[in-house]
């Protein structure tokens, strides 16, 4: 009871000192705002193009056409080289004859061309559809198939995709380095607010050290004001991610440009983002306490 009973004491000052310095609070909580709104669209842009290449993986095949003569053993060679793929998620095998009727039922005109064709004179050929684990692996793959036996051609798009997986692959970097970078701002803001805090209150923290108040009893009320700041400053980041997101994620119909690139659906993505936003702000508001503590009251 006694420890429950220190820490709502600790939090009680921390809310006072909150108030009682609340120029200095207001414009810690502003400038902690402006970096997580930042922070928070950073987050939402690094997910979202999470999910583009996702998505592309998903859409994205290789079609390995074979040659016209090739023979049942060299097909069963390929099957087992293309089950050795480091970067295989799924492939199956195509027959020129299923090729012929997947083409037929694509529309009324296709099923008019293969209806001209003469019986069994197709010219489809026998076919590999390949999905991939990695899209930004997706050339390498494609080279060691290359060096098999048997294949005519290799079709995937390799005009777009390879340059659309490299795209992604720096946004979603950048947006990272973005988040960490601004994070580590907002520990320094933190800290520097609570300096000024410590340095109006030296007088109350000695006089605490005199009637032999603990390290510990000192040190809380501080690391608890940084977490209440962190926690505040965190309030206008949440209400821009639970409402922009989701108006910016229906004015789009929830994709950018080409079905490929959808955006993540707004439940129960902003919830999670308004969370681990919140989560950033009390963290990096009670490691800027703590930091400016240690240091500058050498307790």
């Amino acid at each position: 009871m006694k420890i429950f009973r220190m820490f709502a004491r600790n939090v009680r000052d921390a809310f006072k000192s909150v108030f009682r310095n609340f120029s200095l609070s207001l414009a810690s909580i502003s400038c902690i705002s402006v970096t997580l709104i930042i922070v928070a669209v950073a987050l939402v842009a690094s997910v979202n193009v999470k999910n583009f290449t996702k998505e592309l993986e998903r859409t994205v095949t290789i079609n390995v056409f074979l040659e016209e003569d090739v023979t049942d053993e060299v097909i069963k060679d390929l099957d087992e080289k293309i089950k050795k793929l480091d970067n295989l998620a799924s492939y199956y095998f195509q027959t020129k004859e299923e090729a012929t009727k997947e083409f037929q039922s694509s529309s009324e005109i296709l099923d008019g061309v293969v209806n001209s064709w003469k019986e069994g004179d197709t010219p489809l050929l026998n076919n590999f559809r390949i999905k991939v684990k990695d899209i930004n692996y997706i050339d390498d793959t494609v080279k060691e198939l290359r060096t098999f036996d048997g294949i005519k051609a290799i079709k995937y798009g390799e005009e777009w995709v390879g340059q659309m997986a490299t795209a992604f692959g720096s946004v979603e970097k950048v947006t990272y380095g973005i988040v960490i970078a601004l994070t580590i701002v907002t520990v320094f803001l933190i800290m520097n607010t609570i300096k000024l805090t410590i340095f109006s209150r030296k007088r109350e923290i000695s006089i605490m050290r005199l009637v032999g108040a603990s390290n510990i009893n000192i040190k809380m009320p501080f690391i608890i004001e940084g977490m209440v700041l962190g926690a505040l400053g965190s309030i206008i980041p949440i209400f821009i991610i639970t409402f922009g997101y989701l108006k910016f994620y229906h004015h789009f119909d929830g994709y950018l440009y080409f079905k490929v690139i959808q955006l993540v659906t707004p439940e129960p993505f902003m919830y999670y983002a308004s969370a681990i936003v919140l989560v950033i702000g009390m963290l990096v508001g009670m490691i800027g306490s703590a930091s400016a503590v240690k240091k500058y009251l050498k307790i």
